[in-house]
């Protein structure tokens, strides 16, 4: 664990250096309410759960997940599969569209 907060501070003070607009590592209990009333434009999380937990709790069909590192864009949905309700015409496709919407942005932008 801090090996990885080591990392993520050497990650910080780098794009710090060339310039990007970033601050942390800050802690998540307070971070996620701060992002969800618009004061940071992205979050970074560590650990998968540390940062699922939270987006879904404040909109999960609206959430879309980010892959970063690839030569390529990629985004997909928040939650996971809903086998419980497939087949059935109940599932709620906003989170997809969103994940589309973010593609295309990010696609346009040269992403």
């Amino acid at each position: 664990m801090v090996e990885r907060a080591a990392t993520a501070i050497r990650g910080v003070r780098s794009s710090a250096a060339e310039g990007v607009d970033v601050r942390g590592p800050l802690p998540a209990d307070t971070l996620f309410l701060r992002a969800s009333q618009g004061q940071f434009d992205g979050v970074v999380a560590l650990y998968h759960d540390q940062g699922h937990i939270p987006v879904k709790l404040l909109g999960m069909h609206r959430a879309v997940n980010i892959t970063l590192g690839l030569p390529l864009v990629r985004t997909s949905v928040a939650h996971g599969t809903a086998f419980d309700i497939a087949g059935r015409g109940t599932a709620d496709p906003s989170s997809m569209l969103s994940a589309i919407e973010v593609a295309r942005r990010l696609t346009a932008a040269g992403a």
